[in-house]
């Protein structure tokens, strides 16, 4: 009973559930459109989720059976299952086909068009395991895609439309925090950096302190330009300078060499940026709804 409870433990940290929260993005368009409070707009919007927390599973079981070796060398991945050797890649196989059957099956029964972006987050995620995660600036664009693609997800749910500013503000969102990532892991690995991470070879500090920079700038101004134009939520305005703050101080802990560039996840650890980003998500809600 016990084999069978750890075997249980493990293919659930095989799904990495500590990841799961990326796919909150398909509750935003329901946030900004104004309609937190509409009851009956909750239940497909759940199980997206669901169906997305299924699919991401999947392609995390398929990125660590491809990884596994590169992952042995890594000493913040070689714990996981697969690379400690604790779950075997046939079982872990079996584990994502099933999970896949259960993300097909639950999106095709919500709605056709969310089914089509679910398949498309599989392919593209698989993609970028098997071949552009090793290449350069494809490896970053390619996880904006996908994290654009969860938030484009909740709006066909809700058949409304969402604003292009959304979108755009997502986008290089993911790329300042996916920048940061490569950032951070050069400085944690050092020498070993690309035994982990090839692309990560063609990567230099210098490049990415470049990239850092671009991606910070142009998230803060469409945030910017978002806030005065959006229909709903134009007093939003007034955290301009709050979110700016988010911003740096994140950006600080990155430079710094802070464990939360690497795992976002992990935010709780630096008190001044949770609290601050918990303040700035309260008010903004409270000045969409309450203006």
């Amino acid at each position: 009973m016990n084999r069978f409870l750890k075997f249980i433990y493990e293919g659930i940290r095989l799904c990495r559930p500590h990841q799961w929260y990326k796919n909150l993005l398909i509750f935003l368009p329901i946030v900004f459109s104004k309609n937190l409070l509409t009851a009956e707009l909750w239940s497909p919007l759940i199980l997206g989720f669901i169906s997305l927390v299924l699919i991401s599973s999947v392609n995390y079981i398929f990125n660590d059976a491809i990884d596994y070796q590169k992952d042995r060398k890594n000493p913040e991945k070689m714990h996981r299952p697969i690379a400690s050797g604790i779950i075997s890649s046939w079982r872990a196989s079996i584990i994502a086909m099933l999970l896949l059957f259960g993300a097909l099956y639950v999106s095709f029964s919500l709605n056709i068009i969310f089914f089509y972006i679910v398949i498309m987050l599989f392919f593209l995620t698989l993609i970028y395991s098997v071949y552009l995660k090793n290449e350069l600036f494809a490896d970053i664009i390619i996880i904006g895609i996908n994290f654009v693609l969860r938030t484009i997800s909740g709006s066909i749910l809700m058949n409304a439309e969402i604003s292009p500013w959304v979108i755009i503000c997502v986008f290089f969102f993911t790329l300042f925090l996916t920048v940061g990532k490569r950032y951070s892991e050069i400085i944690f690995l050092k020498d070993g950096a690309s035994n982990h991470r090839k692309v990560l070879n063609e990567y230099d500090s210098k490049t990415l302190n470049s990239l850092m920079d671009i991606s910070t700038t142009v998230f803060i101004i469409t945030f910017s330009i978002f806030t005065f134009f959006s229909q709903h939520s134009q007093n939003l305005i007034y955290l301009v300078p709050l979110f700016v703050y988010v911003i740096l101080r994140y950006t600080w802990l990155i430079r710094n060499g802070s464990i939360i560039a690497r795992h976002p996840e992990k935010i709780y650890k630096d008190k001044k940026l949770f609290v601050s980003l918990l303040l700035f998500i309260f008010l903004s809600t409270l000045l969409i709804y309450f203006p």
